[in-house]
């Protein structure tokens, strides 16, 4: 079995966390990130924060806006707040409030871990989980721009509904272009390889229903 991937924004430093993912069977693959901090599959983007970071983006209002722009590019966003809530500065009603409004107005779970090797294997789990069955490959939607045309053709194919980057780049490698993805029909969608009548459906719907803003 293939070891999961998780993405790791360049600007994660912990070297134990990153350590404790490879001891758990992990490849890391490193690069800049505009949202969130691990990507562990085409769905799933962590948020990770020690408490003194929690409470600071709490505090400066960071918290938020750094979750919801993670929602707008992932369907399962995840805050991970790593450390004893003991050394928290503002207290466990302030702390709670935060995360029970993440989850109830935003529809984001938070998850408490003691330390950076709790937050590996939490996201060791998941990964390979994610990665395990149907093929959910990490992909930085939200994170480094496209630096080749074909890097960029992956990415457009990468966000259609259960698509990641290894059926976008089958889709491409049979189709020949993103146009001409765009106008196959279902049936001739379902001779690429993992891609069956359902996800073919849902892919012909994404791309030829009329637009319906808020939906």
């Amino acid at each position: 079995m293939k070891a999961p991937t998780v993405i790791a924004d360049l600007r994660e430093r912990n070297e134990e966390l990153l350590e404790a993912l490879a001891d758990r069977g992990v490849d890391v693959e490193r690069t800049t990130l505009n949202v969130g901090d691990f990507v562990l599959s085409d769905r799933v983007c962590v948020e990770r924060k020690t408490v003194s970071d929690f409470e600071s983006s709490i505090i400066d209002g960071r918290l938020f806006d750094q979750m919801r722009r993670i929602r707008e590019h992932y369907s399962f966003p995840l805050l991970i707040v790593e450390g004893h809530r003991a050394d928290s500065r503002l207290g466990s009603t302030i702390m709670n409030g935060a995360i029970a409004s993440l989850y109830i107005d935003h529809g984001i779970v938070a998850l408490a871990v003691p330390d950076a090797r709790g937050t590996a294997e939490t996201m060791a789990c998941i990964a390979k989980k994610e990665q395990s069955g149907e093929v959910r490959e990490p992909s930085a939607k939200g994170g480094a721009r496209a630096y080749t045309m074909g890097q960029l053709q992956t990415r457009i194919i990468g966000n259609l509904p259960g698509v990641g980057p290894k059926i976008a780049r089958a889709l491409l490698e049979h189709f020949g272009s993103v146009k001409a993805v765009s106008n196959a029909s279902k049936e001739e969608l379902m001779k690429v390889e993992k891609i069956g009548k359902k996800k073919a459906e849902r892919i012909h719907a994404a791309i030829n229903s009329d637009y319906r803003s808020g939906t």
